[in-house]
């Protein structure tokens, strides 16, 4: 499974992504999947279920505004512009 952080602006999802990576806390900038909103077109892409709680606080404690988490099936190619 992996998880993304959806916004309503590209500002929080900027903020928060700055915080988390200070706190050393894997995550990356992402496009948001169409299945999970066709609003702001970034979003943040984590793997780590148990990094949730210190995400939830960091955003609450920010005062970030997010849209929602959201938990998909991993459709990451890892073989995607890749020609070898």
């Amino acid at each position: 499974m992996v998880y993304y952080i959806l916004f309503n602006d590209v500002e929080s999802g900027m903020r928060l992504y700055n915080l988390l990576k200070e706190a050393k806390i894997s995550v990356t900038i992402a496009p948001t999947p169409r299945e999970a909103s066709k609003c702001c077109g970034i979003s943040l892409l984590f793997k780590n279920k148990e990094d949730i709680p210190f995400i939830q606080e960091c955003i609450e404690s920010n005062s970030i505004e997010i849209n929602r988490i959201f938990e998909t099936e991993s459709k990451i190619n890892p073989k995607r512009d890749k020609f070898c």
